[in-house]
């Protein structure tokens, strides 16, 4: 008897640890208009630390050792805690920091987004990334974004350099991420996202790679 209630906690350990097991996750997509917004929900089973960072800009390889070409828009990214209009804003990030991210070979700049985020608290979180400078207006997600990328219609970055719609984005030490559909199921278009946290954005591929125990 004895032996088995072992047996079973032993599983029990060996499950709670599976499930809170970390992942990176790679995204590849594509904008429409400058004034975009691309959504992606993850979750931690534990405290974690969490990493967000882009490729589009200056390239690089990301997390699923795929090779992304530079030359993708100047990306900023808003982190919000929750889902759905009420989710609050807990960071924005414009720029990485050159080291953290790749420098541009055409600008000279670095400008892919990096957020590192120490011992976040399990849960569910919404993060958003954007054409510079559509910032996040917050305190919530529901509160909208400022509308503001540069220039009528078309990808320049800050330099005045021609940019392309591609970006590259990564959600690092998580246990889920995806790009969240509406209830009825349906993709709405880049042009009509609802700020609800419940949108998905032209989105071309997601790659997963298993951490290494």
């Amino acid at each position: 008897m004895r032996l088995g209630k072992l047996v079973l906690v032993l599983l029990a350990l060996s499950l709670s640890s599976a499930a809170c097991k970390a992942d990176d996750f790679s995204f590849t997509g594509s904008f429409s208009t400058i004034n975009d917004v691309q959504l992606f929900t993850f979750t931690v089973g534990a405290n974690s630390n969490v990493v967000l960072r882009s490729y589009s800009y200056a390239g690089g390889t990301n997390s699923a050792g795929t090779a992304i070409a530079e030359g993708g828009f100047d990306p900023i990214l808003a982190l919000f805690q929750g889902t759905g209009a009420t989710a609050l804003q807990i960071g924005q990030n414009d720029d990485g920091a050159c080291g953290q991210v790749p420098v541009d070979s055409v600008t000279g700049a670095c400008f892919d987004v990096y957020l590192a985020v120490a011992d976040l608290t399990p849960g569910t979180y919404t993060v958003s990334i954007q054409d510079y400078a559509n910032f996040a207006i917050g305190p919530t997600l529901g509160d909208g974004f400022t509308n503001g990328a540069l220039t009528g219609g078309t990808f320049i970055d800050f330099t005045g350099a021609n940019r392309t719609n591609f970006w590259a984005f990564d959600v690092l030490g998580v246990e889920s991420a995806e790009v969240p559909v509406p209830p009825d199921g349906t993709v709405p278009e880049p042009s009509s996202i609802a700020l609800l946290g419940s949108g998905a954005l032209g989105v071309v591929s997601l790659m997963r790679r298993r951490l290494k125990s």
